[in-house]
């Protein structure tokens, strides 16, 4: 079911699309692929929103850098200096995390409005990011299908193909408040959540939260959530997953609120995650509102040749699989 949201300063109309199954409503925005809500039961079968949102297409348009929602890329997270080589050029970015670029620069694929059709349980997003976007080589063809599972997860699969070398790396960046939100869960805001995660190590940063190329153990640091603690703040890191990159989702988080009871599981074929804690939210929500958990390659991988590749060629796929799983207990 679909229905006008709102109009672009253009003029291009951008609707809203609301998928239900399981006791599981969400509703996705054709602009930037936004997730706006995801409402699901507490332990008493009261439901609530528990993504950050804005209420209008306004709110989105003046309030995007924290991509509340949204579908980033073609390259989510950070890239150095806003420069990588592939294929023996260097190839110039956006420096709009000076002096990195961030989510695919400027405009990237976060404020683009998708074409969205009807699939069984759900929508398929595609867009055809021209040579030359953001600075980005190659024509890339990207779909991106979310669907509802008969026990009411949410699931992405995208996929996209290119007709020259290029890099792509795809994520949704919801911020997750179990509580209900903008409830901020109590005095520790989502930070209050707890949070168990699958790695054995993380990605040091530099003072831009560019990885330093080493990938250090977990054990002893506040970056060891192998059993499940209280997430806190002050984390924008990525995790290197143990179970590595996979042709199949398979489950590497779990993250509960004590308060509603209400359990977030995550499953991805993806080789790392991004832990955000909201640390710089801003009116209308509060730092630490909400908590992002972004799967996805590592950040600044074009230029790590150590790190998994997030090259794609002519007559190759790129396929990504996400799943978010919700209970109560």
């Amino acid at each position: 079911m679909s229905e006008l949201f709102g109009t672009l300063p253009d003029g291009t109309p951008v609707h809203r699309w609301t998928l239900e199954r399981a006791g599981v409503r969400v509703r996705v925005l054709s602009y930037g692929g936004i997730v706006q809500s995801v409402e699901v039961p507490d332990r008493d079968g009261h439901a609530a929103d528990v993504v950050l949102g804005f209420a209008d297409l306004d709110g989105y348009l003046a309030h995007p850098e924290p991509y509340l929602g949204a579908l980033v890329g073609r390259y989510a997270n950070r890239i150095a200096g806003g420069r990588f080589p592939l294929e023996g050029v260097t190839y110039s970015l956006a420096q709009n995390n000076a002096p990195n670029s961030l989510h695919g620069g400027e405009r990237g694929f976060d404020k683009r409005v998708w074409d969205v059709e009807p699939v069984e349980h759900g929508v398929r997003l595609s867009r055809v990011s021209a040579h030359g976007e953001e600075g980005f080589p190659g024509r890339l063809d990207v779909t991106a299908t979310y669907t509802l599972d008969a026990s009411g997860a949410l699931r992405f699969v995208y996929e996209a193909t290119t007709d020259a070398p290029t890099i792509v790396n795809l994520t949704n960046h919801s911020y997750f408040d179990l509580s209900g939100a903008g409830s901020a869960g109590g005095a520790d805001g989502a930070g209050g959540h707890e949070l168990r995660l699958a790695a054995s190590r993380f990605t040091p940063v530099d003072g831009d939260l560019i990885p330093t190329g080493a990938l250090h153990d977990v054990t002893g640091t506040r970056f060891d959530f192998r059993e499940s603690r209280k997430v806190g703040s002050g984390y924008d890191h990525n995790f290197v997953l143990d179970k590595g990159l996979t042709p199949a989702p398979v489950e590497i988080a779990e993250l509960h609120d004590p308060a509603s009871g209400r359990v977030l599981t995550v499953a991805t074929t993806e080789p790392g995650i991004q832990l955000y804690t909201g640390d710089y939210l801003a009116d209308p929500y509060a730092p630490g509102a909400g908590i992002a958990l972004e799967t996805q390659h590592f950040p600044d991988s074009p230029n790590r040749p150590e790190f998994p590749s997030t090259e794609l060629r002519p007559g190759d796929t790129y396929r990504s699989e996400t799943v978010y799983g919700f209970a109560a207990r």
